[in-house]
């Protein structure tokens, strides 16, 4: 297996076993502790990593098809977009600091970004 297949299976099976985490404690643990809103945020977070997830061990997979360095640049996207979309609404929930918000579309593209650079990697294939 080469290394970068290695590396997007292994922040992938990472992520997905946080997303499960922090679903079931958003679901059980913050239920009761934040505003429904900042719950929906919450569950939001856990949305968009868990199908970015999946994203990284599609490209963790591809990269046994596809140039490493063609796949490289879209799992490093996720990987950054999961850490800031994600990532700002979970510490906006819980710390109810709004202006963290204008963190979140700054992930939301590089989730975009990733997108894009997997199409052009296949198509270039």
């Amino acid at each position: 297996m080469n290394a970068t297949a290695k590396l997007f299976l292994t922040i992938g099976s990472f992520s997905g076993a946080l997303s499960v985490i922090l679903g079931a404690f958003g679901a059980h643990g913050l239920k009761e502790k934040l505003s429904e809103k900042m719950l929906a945020n919450w569950m939001t977070g856990v949305e968009y990593q868990f199908y970015h997830t999946l994203a990284l061990l599609l490209l963790g997979l591809l990269a046994l098809h596809l140039p490493a360095r063609a796949i490289g640049g879209a799992g490093w996207a996720f990987t950054i977009g999961i850490t800031l979309f994600s990532g700002s609404l979970y510490v906006m929930a819980l710390t109810g600091i709004t202006k963290l918000g204008m963190i979140t579309p700054i992930g939301g593209l590089a989730f975009i970004v990733g997108w894009v650079l997997l199409a052009v990697s296949v198509i270039k294939s």
